[in-house]
């Protein structure tokens, strides 16, 4: 009964913090975001992305730093104290988002592995001199391996960066065509920059991590990570247009797609989406390219870093157990 009733507990807590935590974000992210505008896009998609992650860090660091230790430290073994209503039903909560969240991961994964094993079934590597893998997909031949598969047809982008571990860039050869050579190799660098940030294990783990209300939050990260992306990709402002005039060019091939009914692999970084409003805010902002661009902006030392994280560990070490008898204090009333 102690072990049930320091796993319920504990989940309890971490259910009430991620779920205030969520709720919170979910009211005033954009207010956030707002006064981060004028910062280079790629923080602002670092920034995005980390408070879209926070409930859930800050919520598994509570639960296994205080409220764990407080309960196997404070809690008597010796009393066959009964588990209320209420920490048994966030438990339970707690449990079942928990697998929620593993398993809406390992579907989106699995699908997408799937997908890309369709695609790359007869793909041909290219000497592209980049320093990811990149392959070569006729779409045709993509199509002929589904309908004999008898599996459901998948539109191929254009470009795309895939896989996790593995990374690799499939590229269609019908885009590649259309491509000059320095259009082509700007896209190329765009999906480079995707497979550096590690955007696809990042998608993945929005996955794991879904919640009600968070939809708005994920899709300006999206854009604010295709943006940076962009940003990284090129280095003068005929590099700018190279790339503006190739997502001009691809983006006829996605709207086609769109208009079939067919859907793109999820955690893929495409080069184009179906987005209109956010293909024209990153055409617009490669034409307006500068060289005196974000890239002249102060950068912050790691030092900063270091120095607040062991303040705080200085500052926890000197209340940590002022703050563990509160913490239990406060998980006893709940269990009552």
């Amino acid at each position: 009964m102690f072990a049930l009733r320091g796993i319920a507990v504990s989940l309890s807590v971490f259910v009430i913090v991620y779920g205030v935590l969520s709720f919170a974000l979910s009211l005033g992210w954009r207010m956030v975001w707002q006064h981060s505008q004028g910062h280079p896009v790629r923080r602002v998609a670092d920034l995005l992305f980390a408070m879209r992650m926070f409930p859930l860090v800050t919520a598994a660091v509570i639960t296994a730093i205080f409220t764990v230790p407080s309960f196997l430290l404070l809690e008597p073994r010796a009393i066959d104290e009964p588990l209320g209503a209420i920490p048994l039903a966030l438990g339970i909560f707690g449990a079942g988002l928990g697998f929620f969240g593993v398993a809406n991961a390992a579907l989106a994964l699995r699908r997408v592995s799937r997908t890309v094993a369709r695609w790359t079934a007869a793909a041909q590597p290219v000497d592209s001199g980049v320093p990811v893998p990149v392959l070569r997909i006729s779409p045709g031949v993509s199509a002929m391996k589904t309908r004999s598969a008898n599996l459901p047809a998948t539109a191929f982008p254009p470009m795309t960066a895939a896989g996790i571990v593995r990374p690799r860039v499939l590229l269609s050869s019908v885009a590649e065509s259309m491509l000059t050579a320095n259009e082509l190799q700007t896209a190329l660098k765009h999906e480079v920059a995707h497979v550096r940030r590690r955007d696809n294990l990042k998608k993945l783990l929005l996955r794991f991590v879904a919640f009600p209300g968070m939809a708005s939050l994920e899709a300006a990260w999206l854009e604010a990570t295709e943006m940076a992306a962009d940003e990284a990709a090129v280095s003068s402002a005929g590099e700018a247009l190279d790339l503006a005039t190739a997502l001009i060019k691809l983006s006829r091939l996605v709207r086609a797609e769109s208009a079939s009914g067919q859907a793109v692999a999820d955690l893929t970084a495409a080069l184009v989406h179906s987005n209109v409003s956010v293909m024209n805010a990153r055409v617009e902002r490669l034409i307006a390219w500068s060289d005196r661009r974000v890239a002249s902006c102060r950068e912050f030392s790691a030092w900063y870093g270091l120095a607040a994280a062991l303040a705080t560990v200085a500052l926890f070490g000197v209340t940590y157990t002022q703050l563990l008898v509160r913490v239990h204090t406060a998980t006893e009333w709940l269990v009552r």
